[in-house]
């Protein structure tokens, strides 16, 4: 009796598991084993043992040395506006007005808008044409900027539909943190002379540390694995000025069918987030 008890949570949890198996954990392991092998072009052969042979040709590899560079001024360029202006985003629409909820949904919008109807959307804006070139003549320019086309403008022309689609997400967090906070301590704060912005950085900020850290984590996760954007805006283009890891690992895999050292990019990969993972994780505990 007491046996079944103790196996009935994990009865539960065999389906769940099974699942997980088939489609995450025995993938994972076939990846980590095709990062020692070289299994390219031919599906029906069997792979070759080489040791670490992809990984010194990774290491000399100087196009994976730019989007190692690449992803890291995505995460730096990234990160930063999605954890501060997602605050400040809630904090507008924390307040107590007659039609905030319509703000709110406004806001979330792009959250639930396809990354594909987006990246289009934001392909057309930035046309030589487009809204954004129409708007810049208005100022009395004669030559447009060239968004996607240029390799100093590229880069950051991407990161933008990455932060203007994540903002409603981080909104969303922020503002379950700062439902949370008492208003009494504001009310407290104000007969103090802490009125206004100051209120926020005396009490809102301290009080939101754990979420802005939750941000922090999770944004830098996704800007460390962006594909999408760069699929649908650029496709690491112009002149590889936008290729990430992730991107460069897909050209591997599924154009040049080079599974091995598109395995040993993803091992390496792994190891970076699972470093940053560790590193956020002891912040988040001194924090506390």
């Amino acid at each position: 009796m007491k046996i079944t008890r103790n196996l009935t949570p994990y009865l539960f949890l065999l389906p769940a598991l099974i699942v997980l198996s088939i489609i995450v954990f025995y993938p994972a392991i076939q990846a980590f084993s095709l990062s020692f092998t070289r299994f390219e072009y031919d599906l029906t052969k069997t792979p070759e043992w080489v040791g670490f042979e992809n990984f010194q040709r990774l290491w000399e590899d100087k196009l994976f040395r730019q989007t190692v560079i690449n992803t890291l001024i995505y995460l730096l360029g990234v990160v930063p506006p999605l954890v501060i202006f997602s605050l400040l985003l809630a904090i507008l629409v924390n307040q107590k007005l007659k039609g905030i909820n319509w703000f709110r949904t406004a806001y979330y919008t792009p959250v639930v808008v396809s990354m594909v109807v987006a990246g289009l959307a934001w392909k057309a804006i930035y046309w030589s044409n487009g809204i954004l070139n129409q708007f810049w003549f208005s100022l009395g320019f004669k030559d447009g900027i060239p968004w996607l086309t240029s390799a100093n403008w590229a880069i950051w022309s991407v990161m933008v539909v990455t932060i203007w689609k994540g903002l409603g997400y981080y909104m969303v967090i922020y503002l379950a943190g700062l439902q949370s906070i008492s208003p009494e301590l504001y009310e407290a704060a104000s007969i103090e002379g802490s009125d206004g912005w100051r209120k926020h950085w005396d009490i809102t900020i301290p009080l939101m540390k754990p979420y802005i850290f939750l941000v922090a984590v999770i944004s830098a996760l996704s800007a460390t694995k962006v594909f999408e954007e760069v699929y649908l805006l650029t496709q690491g283009g112009p002149r590889n000025a936008t290729k990430t890891v992730v991107y460069y690992l897909y050209e591997k895999a599924f154009k040049d069918l080079d599974f091995s050292y598109a395995s040993t990019m993803g091992l390496v990969l792994f190891v970076f987030i699972l470093i940053l993972s560790i590193v956020n994780l002891s912040l988040s505990n001194k924090l506390e």
